[in-house]
């Protein structure tokens, strides 16, 4: 390869556009590079290096990886559109997009780009490529976190759903309430009460599929208070989050999750927080996920004895 060439193809870190070539170089020798193979177009004026693609049953853009292939997106569009849906989560640093996966583009609806093979373009009519719809993160532009999610929720499978959600609103990205006012704002959606159940919950409180499902199995209906979820109690210097709170019995119940259990780390982090809790007055009862799921009505029982046993005689 030629020797200017090779050192824009580097700077690129692999990839190099035609408009940045034909400042430098004459035309032919970024033909003669692909016809020897040292670049491969992988979206029209978007080269990139030959060695960076594998497997060569697959569109070229598929081949270089889903980290490589979104700044070739991103210098495909030039500034008509902004990376979404699965693509804009992964940089967001809610779910990783994985090899083979289609990377996606928004644009509006006049922007003239359509579809390549490894691409999939979403046409936007009211779509704005500025603040606060598209942002710059990690150098590129990309639909805020709301509309991320909310795109990306008919196309995650059922077990995936609610993880990235969860996790941005546990991260502080979002609130429950932006990520509804963005579900709002989308005419059409698969699972769109799903997600709205979801949305509520998160809205209640809750922080975790365990608790999910703790509310709508276990810990509501007759006999049971209007706990406090993520109640926040500041003893001394220290502020703690209780996630199922009853005030008047003063009752703490919190769901442990299957990955904590075993871990005699989180143990004792969580036998020290009981204790500063005891010194409230606080009772901390503890349902492992393994009960919680397998006798959720033993487990229903259970704290209604407890909470009546707390209360005034």
């Amino acid at each position: 390869m030629d020797a200017v060439l090779a050192e824009l193809v580097e700077r690129g870190h692999g990839l190099v556009t035609r408009s940045v070539v034909e400042q430098v170089v004459p035309e032919w020798i970024l033909q003669r590079a692909c016809t020897d193979g040292d670049l491969v177009r992988v979206l029209p004026e978007v080269f990139a290096a030959a060695h960076l693609l594998d497997d060569r049953s697959v569109p070229p853009l598929t081949r270089i990886g889903p980290a490589l292939g979104r700044r070739a997106v991103s210098a495909w569009v030039r500034g008509r559109g902004a990376l979404s849906h699965l693509t804009a989560l992964d940089i967001w640093g809610l779910r990783r997009q994985l090899p083979g996966e289609l990377l996606h583009v928004s644009t509006p609806a006049a922007s003239g780009l359509r579809n390549r093979p490894g691409v999939r373009v979403h046409r936007r009519r009211r779509l704005t490529l500025g603040p606060p719809s598209v942002v710059v993160r990690r150098g590129l532009p990309v639909t805020n976190i709301e509309r991320a999610l909310v795109d990306s929720w008919p196309m995650l499978s059922l077990g995936e759903q609610r993880a990235p959600m969860i996790r941005a609103v546990n991260d502080r990205l979002t609130t429950p309430g932006r990520l509804r006012a963005a579900l709002d704002g989308t005419a059409r959606l698969a699972d769109r009460v799903a997600l709205r159940t979801l949305l509520t919950r998160l809205a209640e409180g809750c922080r975790s599929p365990l608790e999910i499902w703790g509310h709508e199995r276990v810990f509501t209906g007759p006999g049971m208070p209007a706990f406090q979820r993520q109640a926040r109690i500041t003893i001394g210097h220290r502020t703690i989050y209780l996630d199922l709170f009853a005030e008047p019995e003063r009752v703490n119940i919190e769901l442990d999750g299957a990955t904590t259990h075993g871990d005699p780390r989180q143990r004792e982090i969580d036998l020290r927080r009981d204790a500063q809790l005891a010194t409230v007055g606080i009772l901390v009862v503890r349902f492992a996920h393994r009960r919680l799921v397998r006798e959720p009505e033993v487990v229903r029982q259970e704290t209604l004895a407890i909470l009546a046993s707390r209360r005034p005689r």
